[in-house]
């Protein structure tokens, strides 16, 4: 057995991606002026709502209760090591203080740029920071009217005077003044390719130069070249894969079957944007379960929470992190910095490693000792993680003949936590 890939790298990413793929963990924070209707981020396609009909919510934004240090406190005690804020959604608001429109908080009853209160607070818990910002713009005079926009039906049509290419530098335009104006950009995330609207229909190339000649060490995810659904592409462009409301069977791999860096984005609820009567939460459980699954398979997870118009996150959003991360304090130690193990799943939970560390994340107890199959003699010692317990690894006598595996009992035979029982091995014979 080999040590994990930990630290994945390719011709494409070289090391910039290597605190990512050790710390694992991120918030995604999606919030604009969608926040108030309350009905999702994409309710101006799906309800097909025109400029006039948005600009009610333009003019009564004003969060009042904002406070971004609270977010990142928040993010901090739940062990996320990582943010990402819309700063910009496909309602193509601005979050922030952008010389290139008029459709921005400042000009709101906010009047703050909210982006730049985010990333002071964030950075200041120590956190790395990172920025969305949407290739599509359903208010740009520019963008076309096509089966996305929520004008498609309306009957409007663009004059002589539309021009796509203006729009494409606008949004250069908007790129440049996240990486220019707000000190170092940890992540920038672009969302999303769609039909002909991809790779050199946003000039690409030139945005990617241009990202990292302002920002050389910034990771980019892949979606200028790539669709919020795919699971086959890699990394056209791009530094990580992004799959939405999924962990991939195996990780990601390129087409030569070495493992990529990826992050599954999945939301807490059923909405990223905040949604009043969205309370389908996913639980502290299947949260930590699936955290550790990305881990298992060489990926991070980002994990998303809408704010309500006055910019608090929702109280039982809040609730869950809190849980969460009173796992984590505990049993982060089997997160950060781990990767996959060449070990099979195991039937009981999964294992997740950092060098010789290996880590058994015992989910469902099964009858009698854990079974470590494939390990029999490669055991130096265990320890529940969560107290440091020592747990004696023994051959129990009706299991005689399993001589490739070794075995150990929990205290007590029962497992001392019910949703993630963590026991750290050290292996004999490998190496970071």
């Amino acid at each position: 057995m080999t040590a994990p890939n930990t630290n994945v790298t390719n011709q494409l990413t070289g090391s910039r991606t290597d605190w990512h793929t050790h710390d694992r963990f991120g918030l995604f924070i999606h919030w604009g002026l969608y926040a108030i209707p309350a009905r999702g981020e994409w309710l101006r396609k799906q309800e097909k709502i025109s400029d006039a009909q948005y600009q009610v919510y333009f003019d009564e934004f004003n969060p009042t209760r904002y406070d971004p240090r609270t977010w990142a406190s928040l993010a901090k005690r739940a062990g996320q090591k990582y943010a990402v804020l819309t700063a910009r959604h496909h309602e193509g608001f601005c979050l922030f203080d952008s010389k290139l429109t008029d459709f921005k908080a400042t000009n709101t009853p906010a009047g703050r740029d909210l982006v730049r209160e985010y990333l002071d607070a964030f950075r200041e818990e120590g956190l790395k920071v990172g920025l969305y910002n949407s290739l599509l713009d359903w208010h740009h005079p520019d963008y076309p009217i096509d089966r996305l926009h929520p004008l498609r039906d309306s009957g409007v049509t663009r004059d002589d005077t539309y021009d796509f290419s203006r729009y494409v530098d606008y949004l250069h335009g908007l790129v440049r003044e996240l990486l220019t104006n707000y000190g170092k950009i940890d992540i920038l995330w672009l969302d999303f390719s769609y039909d002909d609207m991809t790779g050199e229909a946003w000039r690409a190339q030139e945005l990617v130069n241009m990202i990292r000649s302002l920002q050389p060490d910034i990771i980019i995810n892949n979606r200028l070249t790539t669709g919020h659904t795919n699971l086959k592409t890699g990394l056209q462009m791009g530094d990580f894969s992004t799959p939405e409301q999924i962990i991939p069977s195996s990780g990601m791999v390129d087409a030569q079957g070495n493992p990529l860096p990826w992050e599954a984005c999945i939301t807490i609820n059923e909405s990223w944007g905040y949604s009043s009567g969205d309370h389908n939460c996913k639980n502290p459980t299947d949260i930590i379960h699936m955290l550790v699954e990305c881990v298992s398979k060489n990926g991070n997870l980002l994990l998303n929470v809408g704010p309500d118009p006055k910019g608090e996150i929702p109280d039982e959003h809040v609730d869950i992190l809190e849980q969460v991360g009173r796992w984590m304090r505990k049993n982060s130690e089997s997160i950060y910095g781990c990767g996959s193990s060449d070990l099979p799943k195991p039937e009981w939970g999964r294992y997740t490693q950092n060098g010789n560390i290996l880590y058994a994340h015992i989910l469902d107890k099964p009858m009698g000792p854990i079974s470590l199959n494939g390990l029999g003699g490669r055991v130096r010692k265990a320890r529940l993680l969560s107290n440091g317990t020592e747990l004696a690894i023994s051959k129990p006598w009706n299991a005689a003949d399993c001589v490739d595996n070794a075995f150990f009992y929990l205290p007590g035979n029962r497992m001392p936590d019910p949703i993630d029982t963590v026991v750290m091995l050290e292996l004999i014979g490998d190496s970071a």
